[in-house]
């Protein structure tokens, strides 16, 4: 039976794998027997591994075309990202397992992925292995390791885009998309009715993610000076835009618009809203459809978010808005009627979420036999690399993936790559 479970997650690239780790914790201190312990991946690679890991918001924020570089880089060649990430983790992965001596290994992370299984091989432990895909549609092959024991997916759309990838069926339960406890813990008592009524003002939340990303003042100003509504506005951990946004709306709008940092409770702003806006986020948009708010999906991040727009679309959970020239219409006709539109989108939600999905998923790891008893003690740490020191192996395993990048995209565009980058660190 599964006693110890370790998890592979992240704190820095974006919300969404911590908010799924805690949404299975959440249910495994049902389970007193169990122990989970949870690490974030990029801390395995050091200082240098957080420094990458913090670098998504950023890059994310401001610079969407190296996003976009990346995205295609590990989807054409994926073992750039795997070869790197393997050499870098390998020493403090091992004397990890040491310490830990996990019955299963769970990651919902994608870099980690075939490193991990490689590490796993490499050593001989057999030890169960499964991947939580944390995206709903654009999925990358960095997810679809056909050696990992099982791919947890979250929707129908990825289990697809996985056979694609060559992973076998049997491997592919589709369990659903885990959403936090106190996203949830509503709908049993509350699952009647509640649909909008014109007769009120409308309650707007604007969001876009932990890192607070994306066009909210103006989203604001066009709600603001349109509709008879409030706004609340989440400015995740993006400090500037904060100040920003108080600055320029609280002033002329006063009580109308309230304007928040990063939050904890962000679950208590749902519930009081009638609608969202926010970017394509899968985290954040399921969040909301568990909390039963319509969507108004403004825009994506390039590669694991541009299929969620349509998603969304698909299942009736929202509107896609494009351009913010649009932004007027779209309300207008969410509002149509009595709010028929709108209303439609939150009878959708309601048949569509589900708060047992987390649960589903941790019974299905707690059932996954051990494979074999494992000899965590006869684990040998140190560099495998005859004579070579950790640092240079890893020196030359970068410069290595520097000139495959180059082969990649050509010497012209890594040209043009490393003087965004000179230029962004001046």
């Amino acid at each position: 039976m599964i006693k110890k479970i370790l998890v592979i997650s992240s704190t820095f690239t974006g919300h969404g794998h911590k908010s799924i780790t805690e949404a299975l914790s959440d249910h495994l201190v049902h389970y007193p027997d169990v122990s989970i312990h949870v690490i974030d991946g990029f801390n395995l690679g050091g200082n240098m591994g957080l420094r990458v890991g913090k670098m998504y918001g950023s890059v994310t924020r401001t610079a969407k075309d190296i996003w976009k570089l990346i995205w295609d880089i590990q989807c054409s060649k994926p073992s750039i990202v795997n070869d790197f990430t393997e050499i870098v983790i390998r020493e403090s992965f091992l004397k990890l397992l040491k310490s830990i001596k996990p019955d299963l290994i769970l990651s919902v992370h994608p870099i980690f992925n075939a490193p991990v299984i490689n590490i796993l091989e490499e050593n001989n432990l057999d030890i169960p292995f499964v991947t939580l895909i944390a995206d709903l549609v654009s999925i990358s092959p960095l997810w679809a390791d056909p050696r990992a024991d099982y791919i947890i997916c979250p929707t129908i759309e990825s289990k697809y885009k996985c056979l694609e990838f060559g992973v076998s069926e049997s491997k592919l339960p589709v369990l659903g998309f885990p959403i936090r406890k106190r996203f949830t813990d509503h709908i049993g008592d509350n699952n009647q009715n509640n649909d909008y009524s014109y007769d009120r003002p409308l309650d707007c939340l604007i969001m876009s993610g932990g890192e607070g990303v994306g066009n909210m003042s103006r989203i604001a100003r066009v709600l603001l000076n349109n509709f008879n509504c409030r706004v609340k506005i989440i400015a995740g951990r993006n400090a500037i835009l904060k100040r920003r946004l108080e600055n320029t709306l609280k002033e002329r709008y006063g009580d109308k618009v309230e304007i928040y940092g990063f939050v904890e409770n962000v679950q208590d702003l749902m519930l009081s809203s009638d609608i969202a806006f926010t970017r394509g986020s899968p985290n954040t948009a399921l969040e909301a459809v568990a909390c039963n708010v319509p969507l108004v999906i403004t825009g994506a991040l390039p590669g694991q978010e541009e299929g969620n727009p349509g998603y969304i679309l698909k299942y009736n959970l929202g509107v896609v808005c494009k351009e913010l020239k649009n932004l007027k219409g779209t309300v207008s006709e969410l509002l149509a009627d009595n709010a028929r539109k709108l209303n439609s989108i939150k009878q959708s939600q309601r048949e569509y979420r589900d708060a047992d999905i987390a649960k589903n998923i941790v019974d299905f790891l707690l059932k996954i036999e051990p494979k074999a008893e494992v000899d965590f003690d006869a684990i040998k740490t140190g560099s495998r690399f005859r004579g070579l020191t950790e640092f240079e192996h890893t020196r030359k395993s970068f410069m290595k993936a520097r000139q495959n990048l180059q082969d990649v995209i050509g010497p012209k565009a890594f040209q043009r790559y490393k003087e965004r980058i000179k230029n962004r660190n001046r």
